[in-house]
């Protein structure tokens, strides 16, 4: 998928439409065109969004290797966001590469999870992350700030009337307070290690 251009003169790559709005919400990307990067293997429909265009820096100040690392040789901006378009042309954030759980070849975005959970009205907030596992290579888990009195069985049994068997989280840990980072953001990582240690095997199905 890409990031598309909705003015200007520059020629839209590929096979996808002009227009791209992020989150579905409207609103063009102006001199930018794009092109399909797939994530993963087998043809996923979701892929990472990239752009290039008069909007996008030309890299970081005095730091080759960080620019290099953002920008490809081609002039791409990889924004480590993932994402979908539909037939109209809509993109939608599907979550970020890094947070993306992989768990025996299957592709699994954490944000998908979270929007199942945040549903269930014993849930006032949830963090989905993968943890570590010897056979699968990650597993789901989910930490949970419960807004009711709420068991990790119930959720399961919510949660598997409405995703893939997969995506059902296998690991759980209810806490009052999510660790958070100085700026806000949720430690993700330290859920994990909280959800899960690396010598934790998942039983064969």
């Amino acid at each position: 998928m890409g990031f598309h251009r909705g003015l200007g003169d520059e020629q839209v790559l590929g096979d996808l439409p002009v227009a791209c709005a992020l989150g579905g919400q409207g609103g063009d990307a102006p001199f930018a065109r794009g092109q399909r990067v797939r994530a993963g293997e087998g043809g996923a429909p979701v892929g990472e969004i990239c752009t290039r265009g008069y909007l996008v820096m030309d890299g970081y100040l005095g730091d080759p290797e960080a620019t290099a690392a953002a920008i490809d040789p081609d002039g791409w901006l990889h924004t480590g966001d993932l994402g979908s378009m539909d037939e109209r042309g809509y993109c939608r954030i599907a979550g970020r590469i890094k947070e993306m759980i992989i768990r025996g070849g299957e592709n699994i975005y954490p944000r998908e999870i979270e929007a199942v959970l945040l549903s269930h009205p014993g849930v006032a907030e949830v963090a989905v992350v993968g943890v570590p596992d010897r056979f699968w290579g990650e597993v789901v888990g989910a930490a949970i700030r419960p807004a009711a009195d709420v068991s990790k069985a119930e959720l399961g049994e919510y949660c598997r009337g409405r995703l893939a068997a997969y995506k059902t989280p296998v690991r759980w840990l209810f806490t009052d307070a999510f660790p958070l980072t100085s700026t806000g953001k949720v430690r993700k990582d330290v859920l994990s290690a909280r959800l899960g240690d690396a010598c934790y095997a998942t039983p064969r199905p």
